[in-house]
């Protein structure tokens, strides 16, 4: 082994600078620093700590970088453990040279919740990086015995002048896409498809399209080939592709870099945040710390489970998994150890990555106490909205469990965190639909859901609006499939939701009807544009602004495949969709008024005559929202626009959901303004959408004619 020593200091002198009191063979030892946790540098050595309560003894196994078996085996002193940590240096190691894991002796118990077992090689839960899964979807061999080894990486990243960009939380607009997804398909032609030097090449398609915001689906590293089922018509094994089960919680995915068999995923991964921010972007991580990829009673050993099972997860009295996941175990989140272990890899990727925020998978579970029932002042969710190193970070709670804790809308806040609002995609789905009874509940999402938010103080961005998501249909699908067609996921079509509130126009899937074909392409723009005048942080899922579809498979975790990737072939054959989102996207944000910081309040603070909102119906001032309406108007006041810092346009979405065409009449404007046409979804590109001031004249209480399953957009502007 090579030996590795500060600049300018032979092993030597090191050996005698440290002055180890123990040895192991040739390896020189000294009791170690118990924080920080996991392997961390010293003069002259590596720090190895690690925690656990219920272990006996704790046994360090050292291997050369992608050797099959160990070259080492460095059991720690008893006098090595201060409390429940287990910390040692060892000298005379090359930190890059090799790969480590831990050996843990203790009783095994399962009924008592222990199950110690030191023939298992146990992945270090701080590692920050991992060795063995080099590439995306390769195996590492039935002889390793150890698949999934911790790595030191080396930290030599300039970031040069970066910060985390933090920026307003109202202004933001996300887009949610999958790394290896977005660029893996061959129509991307960038060098490294599906990793994240690839994504890094397709920026400039994001910048135009005015995304200041990317929440990248789970970049830490997970196991593809954890599925065990088949797909029933190929018979080709299923993966997980999405990454929704962690195995390393600091260690970015290696099958995500283009050099990731050389251990380049960590830097790979700061040069594409280093360039989001270049480009204006925050970077949003989605992460999972509601369960691990060790499953349940039988599933693989590999860190958690084998360090301390007990502490560590959710447990009956009789030692069985909790399972509020729906993926066979729960993390005891608010346990103190988890607790602080959760604060530390948070605190990890903001400091070490310059990340803007965090996205949490099934946050509802990190509310639950060690029975895992709900709790009033989860000690976790208060710690991540007050812990000073994450104050710039937006905090997105996915407010609900497999368990059926369901908490839009009052999920434990702090003054900081948002929420995936399940109800806007509910509510607009039926509304674009044209399900009764759901204009009432459309005004209230298209205010940023006030019912929701508004009482206990928090503000309009406390909602993250989506039509779509990685759960569920596409927006392309969602007009063009009436049920789900999963059966190649292998689980007999049980899986993904049931309730989609899906149109498919008139066919079921593709279809050579130029009528059906229009009909769901203006469907698409229409949510599209619903979205993006509503109040709160808007979130656009990948490639819906060019149509792209999962052939009505509606929980597509499973399918690494041409069909499941983006197709950027899509970028010309949709261009009038890409089109009309980019002109749309860039409206949005240029109108202050349409992402506000606060709440409107209906009323006139700015003495302009007119409300800051009003409603409407075919007539002015006329709102319908009875059981049987299908349409919505309204208008901002240009007045309150201008108090915002806007340019003081005035802007009017009237939108018709029912099966025949409507007579909209327009408000009145000041007199010195002028209506002029921004958006129509019935008519075809370029002439769906023009730039602000731009498009055909209109006249004060013109009579404007939406058809059927259409929305129009006008301005209201007056003298420069």
């Amino acid at each position: 082994m090579e030996v590795a020593s500060p600049p300018g200091e032979t092993p030597a002198v090191a050996a005698r600078k440290h002055h180890p009191t123990h040895h192991h063979g040739v390896f020189r030892l000294r009791y170690g620093h118990p924080l920080p946790f996991g392997a961390s540098l010293v003069p002259g050595g590596i720090n190895f700590s690690v925690f656990s309560s219920h272990a006996t003894s704790c046994t360090l196994v050292l291997f050369e970088r992608d050797a099959l078996r160990p070259f080492a085996e460095i059991p720690f002193p008893p006098e090595f453990r201060m409390g429940d940590v287990f910390a040692m240096m060892v000298f005379d190691l090359n930190p890059h040279g090799i790969e480590y894991g831990y050996r843990m002796e203790g009783p095994f118990n399962p009924r008592a919740g222990h199950r110690f077992d030191r023939h298992h090689i146990l992945l270090d839960p701080f590692a920050r990086s991992v060795g063995g899964r080099p590439v995306f979807g390769g195996l590492s061999g039935p002889r390793n015995i150890f698949p999934h080894r911790g790595r030191i990486p080396e930290n030599d990243f300039d970031w040069e002048h970066d910060r985390p960009l933090d920026l307003p939380v109202s202004e933001l607009v996300i887009y949610e896409l999958h790394v290896r997804g977005f660029t893996r398909h061959s129509s991307s032609r960038v060098a490294h498809p599906g990793t994240f030097d690839g994504l890094r090449e397709k920026i400039p398609h994001l910048v135009d399209l005015g995304i200041n915001c990317v929440e990248l689906m789970p970049v830490f590293e997970f196991n593809e080939h954890e599925s065990t089922r088949v797909n029933p018509l190929t018979n080709e094994r299923l993966c997980n592709y999405w990454g929704y089960s962690t195995l390393a919680f600091r260690a970015p995915k290696a099958g995500f870099a283009a050099g990731g068999r050389h251990g380049q995923e960590v830097n790979e991964l700061k040069e594409l945040v280093k360039a989001f921010h270049a480009a204006g972007i925050q970077v949003i991580l989605d992460v999972v710390f509601n369960h691990t990829a060790e499953g349940d009673a039988t599933g693989p050993v590999i860190s958690f489970r084998g360090l301390d099972n007990k502490t560590y997860y959710l447990l009956a009295p009789d030692g069985a998994y909790l399972n509020f996941s729906g993926c066979g175990n729960t993390l005891d989140c608010n346990h103190p150890v988890v607790r602080d272990f959760v604060l530390d890899c948070l605190r990890y990727w903001a400091a070490e990555y310059h990340i803007d925020g965090f996205r949490f998978d099934l946050a509802s579970v990190l509310g639950r106490d060690s029975q895992g029932h709900p709790l009033p002042n989860p000690p976790l969710l208060e710690s991540i909205a007050h812990d000073p190193v994450l104050a710039h970070c937006e905090l997105i709670a996915e407010a609900w469990d497999a368990g059926g804790l369901y908490q839009v809308g009052n999920f434990p806040s702090y003054g900081r965190w948002m929420e995936w609002n399940g109800k806007y995609r509910d509510a607009a789905r039926r509304f674009l639909r044209g399900d009764d009874n759901s204009a009432a509940e459309m005004v209230q999402r298209i205010m940023g859901s006030p019912d929701l938010y508004r009482e206990s103080g928090r503000k309009p961005s406390a909602s993250v609006n989506f039509i779509t998501c990685h759960d569920g249909f596409t927006l392309a699908d969602l007009f063009a499939y009436a049920t789900k067609y999963n059966l190649e996921n292998g689980e007999n079509d049980a899986d993904g939701g049931n309730e989609n509130y899906s149109w498919n126009c008139g066919a079921e899937g593709p279809t050579d009807d130029g009528a059906i074909n229009e009909l769901r392409l203006r469907c698409a723009k229409n949510a599209m544009t619903l979205l993006l005048v509503s109040q709160g942080v808007p979130m656009l899922f990948m490639g819906d602004e060019m149509g792209r579809t999962q052939r009505g498979n509606n929980n597509a975790y499973c399918h690494d495949e041409e069909w499941n990737w983006l197709d950027w072939g899509l970028a010309a054959r949709e261009a009038g969709l890409l089109r009309y989102v980019r002109l749309l996207v860039a409206f949005r944000r240029g109108h202050a008024s349409l992402h506000r910081a606060d709440w409107f309040t209906g009323g006139d603070e700015v003495g302009s005559g007119y409300a800051d909102i009003s409603w409407h119906g075919v007539q002015p001032a006329q709102a319908d929202w009875s059981e049987r309406s299908h349409s919505l108007a309204f208008l901002i006041c240009g007045g309150h626009d201008r108090a915002l810092g806007g340019r003081g346009d005035f802007f009017y979405a009237a939108f018709n959901m029912h099966t025949e065409a409507l007579d909209f009449t327009l408000p009145g404007l000041p007199a010195d303004y002028r209506w002029s046409l921004l958006a129509d979804t019935a008519q075809s590109s370029p002439h769906d959408i023009h730039q602000p001031g731009t498009g055909p004249q209109l006249e004060d209480h013109a009579v404007v004619r939406l058809v059927a399953k259409s929305c129009v957009l006008a301005l209201g502007r007056g003298p420069d």
